[in-house]
């Protein structure tokens, strides 16, 4: 069998460390741990976008400037900026529904 260029997608939980574990761990996180593991979570999402775009623009500059040897770098570093961003705003939009379906909960 050939080994896969491509990794397959695993699913990421939350440990109290506020880290990502990728793992088989279900120990649920709560209170102030909670809240220190959700925002790291966005802090390094947030730190990906910004990586990504920095070398998305410095393969631009390389490319404009004609110091890049190989000009398909720029089209991969520009599909994983939008990527980047698009996980960012889907992990925002999921955020901002868990919190208005808890607002809608009645007590």
């Amino acid at each position: 069998m050939e080994e896969m260029f491509i990794t397959p997608l695993q699913p990421w939980r939350l440990t109290a460390a506020g880290t990502i574990d990728k793992g088989e761990d279900r120990t649920l996180v709560k209170g102030e741990e909670g809240i220190a593991a959700f925002k790291s979570v966005f802090e390094g999402m947030i730190d990906n976008v910004r990586t990504t775009e920095d070398n998305l623009a410095k393969q631009q500059y390389l490319l404009a400037t004609g110091q890049i040897e190989d000009p398909h770098t720029v089209g991969i570093a520009s599909s994983e900026a939008q990527l980047a961003s698009d996980m960012l705003v889907s992990l925002r939009n999921k955020a901002l529904e868990a919190y208005n379906e808890i607002m809608r909960i009645s007590l």
